[in-house]
């Protein structure tokens, strides 16, 4: 480990409070907590998959979900809002002793929020195709947005788009359909239809 990388892992460990650190091409970069929208989009997109993904609710136990994990992928760590792992790879790689994992997810999630579109878009995406991850969902809890991409030779390929309310059955869970409003904070106002 050169001494520039070793200053930068050192680094991340003395973030203060509130803020989230990740090195990103060798670089040191903070981030400030997600805001509510961002923790409750992320929160309940995990409780929606954990419950259809993870086996002790009646789920088909394929998966490991883990929220916000450390991931050391090469000179990379990143911290994405939410990871799975197809439960066969994560049991072969996992390290009980260390407090962050080295094998690649199948599958990240980044909320967007006004702090950390640009990094999320620009920076991470890349990082995760070169580590390679398979799907990157982004969901953008203000605009009310959740976007699919695949991994692809040259980069990352946009499958799907969807927005509001929609019912969403997309890779790598296309098995399931999922209520695309609960993410969202405050819920969307019912609609009233007038009566003539």
């Amino acid at each position: 480990m050169c001494n520039s990388q070793a200053a930068a892992y050192s680094a991340l460990g003395a973030m203060p409070t509130g803020w989230v650190g990740e090195i990103l091409d060798e670089e040191l970069v903070a981030s400030p907590r997600p805001s509510d929208i961002q923790a409750r989009a992320a929160f309940m997109l995990g409780v929606e998959l954990g419950e259809s993904l993870v086996p002790r609710r009646s789920g088909a136990g394929r998966w490991c979900l883990l929220r916000a994990p450390e991931l050391r992928l090469g000179r990379d760590v990143l911290v994405p809002d939410l990871a799975g792992w197809r439960a066969e790879r994560l049991a072969e790689a996992a390290v009980p002793e260390e407090p962050f994992l080295r094998l690649a997810p199948d599958w990240v999630c980044e909320v967007l929020g006004p702090d950390s579109v640009v990094l999320d878009r620009t920076r991470k995406l890349p990082i995760y195709a070169r580590a390679g991850v398979s799907q990157v969902w982004l969901v953008d809890p203000i605009a009310r947005t959740l976007e699919c991409f695949q991994r692809v030779k040259r980069g990352w390929l946009l499958v799907s788009t969807h927005v509001g309310a929609a019912i969403v059955r997309a890779e790598p869970f296309s098995g399931l359909a999922l209520e695309l409003s609960t993410l969202w904070w405050p819920p969307a106002e019912p609609v009233l239809e007038l009566v003539r």
